[in-house]
């Protein structure tokens, strides 16, 4: 099993952050992992990409070379980096920034706001995209999202990681 997973979005969307809990986390459940990130010399708004590759074996190229899973929460990242996606693999997009046909469309900020603020916009989508990757367990999720956040915001991203998970659950059943 090996999965590909690029994540996308402005520089200030906790884009990077995503993709480090993401691999952390999968590391903490078993599986070998790897995260790479690129973003522009701007400190916010450029585009930012994190890309994560899971594994239950060794990883012998470090890089997504067609990604299984894109998500892109801004326009601009998803021109820029929502090409090579396996057949078949799922492009998922924020509804409040992104326009693409054919994608599968989600509402993280919104949920991120209505769980307090949408700085929690990243976790929200770490939430959801757990729970559809379905390889770990959300205990070591949300574990590893609470000591990768700032101190003083751990119940707002608790709250977030679940609302996300509650988000793909609503959509299963």
């Amino acid at each position: 099993m090996r999965r590909e997973i690029r994540i996308c979005g402005f520089g200030g969307q906790g884009i990077i952050l995503a993709g480090v809990i993401l691999g952390e986390a999968a590391t903490k459940a078993g599986f070998q992992a790897v995260q790479t990130q690129s973003y522009g010399p701007e400190s916010r708004g450029g585009a930012a990409r994190s890309e994560v590759v899971i594994s239950d074996g060794p990883i012998d190229y470090p890089r997504v070379t067609k990604a299984d899973v894109v998500v892109a929460l801004s326009q601009p990242a998803y021109d820029r980096f929502a090409g090579d996606i396996v057949s078949g693999g799922a492009v998922i997009v924020d509804e409040s920034g992104v326009t693409a046909e054919g994608a599968e469309v989600q509402p993280f900020t919104a949920t991120a706001q209505e769980v307090g603020h949408k700085i929690v916009t990243n976790i929200v989508m770490v939430g959801y995209l757990g729970a559809r990757l379905d390889l770990i367990d959300p205990a070591i999720l949300e574990e590893t999202v609470l000591r990768n956040v700032p101190p003083g915001t751990e119940e707002l991203n608790r709250k977030a990681l679940k609302a996300g998970q509650e988000l793909f659950a609503a959509q299963v059943s």
